[in-house]
């Protein structure tokens, strides 16, 4: 099957056996425990909703699917499933590299719960640097973790690569795909052994449901973090992996049209004077853009741009806008706006935001699938009143 059709159909085959009601939408299995006809024989496998659920189970096989993976796991945050993976297959004393440039909740977990309680220590750098990635191995790392493109540089790496780096000494490489999600990017195809979802974010693609994911090949690996999800109970409700299963069967569709929309956007903010720089990987400005059209199919719907402005009128700008909604989180269908230093990235301190590169007049979108022309004439208002 092509993607649009495994979007839409695996997870959710209809059920036509002895009970099966033949139902072309899974149903949602709030029931938390299950009953057995005899006691050494669990119904259908099923005891326990945190070990097991239907509606999750038919979820975690569509995500296997759309990441071309052997294995899907649901959870019930990106946050959770990240914190799932690290404690399942890491222990105090090992050591990870990450790119410098990650969301700041992901750099809030590795820096104040992982180095702080358990010992286990970060480097942080610039993955376009290969010499810098192979540099900073040492005995005791056990993992490279990454973004591409990052959150709000959009900074790009070369995941094969990494992976050849990773496999000659024995490391895990994790990608964090969110912001590419699974139309535009398989990390799996190019080494990667696990890739990282908040599917909150495009996968869901509705703002209405808060979830992260885990997509891996490897069978021992998904035992691991099979029972660690399991132990944790870190898991996805019934009810959001029923919301998720119905925001993935428009995923092509939406990855599409956000797109074509900040490919339009681009365009206008380029030419504009009040416009600094255009950071978006579809552009050939972007330095990764070579790179980008080797290991992505697309370009996705992120963009972020630093205005010619102070503080002060970079937040005006930001708060004259209608249709673009003043908001953290991305990937919806609806079009949001921030400024990553003030919000997504506050958590960061002013050395560590500028050692990275991210700046105050740095401003991130996240693209929805509005008309275009009407999100165009709200950001040309907007530049109207920050001298007004």
């Amino acid at each position: 099957m092509k993607f649009d059709t495994r979007a839409i159909h695996v997870g959710e085959e209809p059920n036509f056996k002895e009970g099966g009601m033949g139902d072309v939408v899974v149903p949602i299995h709030l029931s938390s425990t299950f009953a057995r006809a005899e006691v050494d024989t669990p119904t259908q496998g099923y005891e326990y909703s945190r070990t097991q659920n239907p509606t999750r189970k038919a979820l975690e096989q569509r995500l296997a699917s759309l990441e071309n993976a052997q294995y899907g796991l649901a959870f019930s945050s990106g946050m959770a499933a990240e914190t799932t993976l690290i404690l399942s297959l890491l222990k105090e004393g090992d050591h990870i590299i990450a790119f410098d440039d990650l969301y700041g909740g992901s750099k809030r977990l590795f820096n104040r719960l992982f180095k702080a309680r358990f010992n286990i220590h970060v480097t942080y750098v610039d993955a376009r640097d290969l010499n810098a990635v192979q540099a900073a191995i040492l005995k005791k790392t056990k993992m490279i973790w990454l973004e591409t493109p990052t959150n709000p540089l959009l900074k790009i790496c070369d995941i094969e690569t990494i992976s050849e780096i990773c496999k000659k000494n024995e490391l895990l490489l994790v990608v964090d795909n969110t912001f590419m999600s699974p139309y535009f990017q398989n990390p799996l195809k190019w080494g990667a052994d696990v890739v990282v979802h908040s599917s909150t974010k495009y996968i869901n693609g509705h703002s209405d449901s808060v979830g992260g994911s885990l997509m891996i090949n490897n069978h021992e690996i998904f035992e691991h973090l099979k029972f660690m999800q399991n132990a944790t109970g870190a898991i996805l409700s019934p009810f959001d992996s029923y919301m998720v299963l119905r925001g993935s069967k428009t995923l092509g569709i939406r990855m599409e049209k956000h797109q074509t929309n900040a490919l339009k956007i681009c365009e206008f903010l380029e030419k504009h004077p009040k416009v600094s720089k255009v950071i978006y990987p579809g552009l050939k400005s972007h330095p990764e853009y070579d790179l980008t059209n080797t290991q992505m199919s697309g370009f996705g719907g992120m963009i972020s741009f630093e205005l010619n402005a102070d503080l002060h009128k970079t937040k005006k700008f930001v708060e004259s806008l209608k249709y673009f909604l003043i908001a953290e989180s991305l990937g919806g269908v609806e079009s949001l706006i921030e400024i990553p230093s003030l919000m997504t990235h506050a958590s960061l301190t002013a050395d560590d935001r500028k050692q990275i590169g991210l700046s105050d007049n740095l401003i991130r979108l996240s693209v929805g699938i509005e008309d275009s022309e009407d999100l165009l004439q709200d950001l040309d208002q907007a530049f109207y009143r920050i001298d007004t």
